[in-house]
C-alpha cells in the first residue's frame, strides 16, 4: 500500500511530468503531421472541403479507432487529428489530477468545484463529439 509520502510525490512530481510529456507528444505529432502533409498531400484540405460541399459533413466523419490506425499508417490528417486529441485531453488530465489532489487533502469546497469543472469538461467533449 502506498504511503502518504508516495502519494504526495505522485501528485506533485509525476503529474507535471505526465502533463509535460503529453504536450510534447502532441506538439511532436502536430509538427510531424504538418511536415508529412506538406510533402505528400498539400491539396488534401482543398479536396476535403469540396467533398463536404458536395456530400455534406456526414460523408467525411470518421471514428477514433480508424483515425488511430490511419495515423500509424502515416496519413497526415490522421496524425494531425491524433495530435489535437492529445492536446485536448491535457487540460482534462490536469483538472482530474487536481480533483484527486483536493480529494486527498480533504478540501471539500475545492473538491466540489473541481468535480464540477471536470464534469463540465467531459460533457463539453462529449457534446463536441456528438455535434
Amino acid at each position: 500500500m502506498a504511503t502518504e509520502e508516495d502519494e504526495d510525490r505522485i501528485l506533485r512530481v509525476w503529474t507535471p511530468r505526465i502533463l509535460r510529456a503529453s504536450v510534447l507528444t502532441s506538439a511532436s505529432l502536430l509538427i510531424v503531421g504538418l511536415i508529412v502533409m506538406g510533402l505528400s498531400a498539400p491539396g488534401f484540405y482543398i479536396d476535403r472541403v469540396g467533398d463536404i460541399q458536395m456530400h455534406g459533413r456526414k460523408a467525411v466523419k470518421q471514428d477514433w479507432a480508424s483515425l488511430t490506425v490511419e495515423a500509424f499508417q502515416g496519413h497526415p490528417r490522421a496524425i494531425l487529428m491524433v495530435g489535437l486529441l492529445i492536446l485536448t485531453l491535457v487540460p482534462l488530465g490536469r483538472v482530474a489530477f487536481t480533483f484527486f489532489f483536493f480529494l486527498k487533502e480533504k478540501d471539500h469546497a475545492f473538491t466540489i468545484l473541481t468535480a464540477t469543472v471536470l464534469v463540465l469538461l467531459i460533457v463539453g467533449v462529449m457534446l463536441g463529439r456528438v455535434g
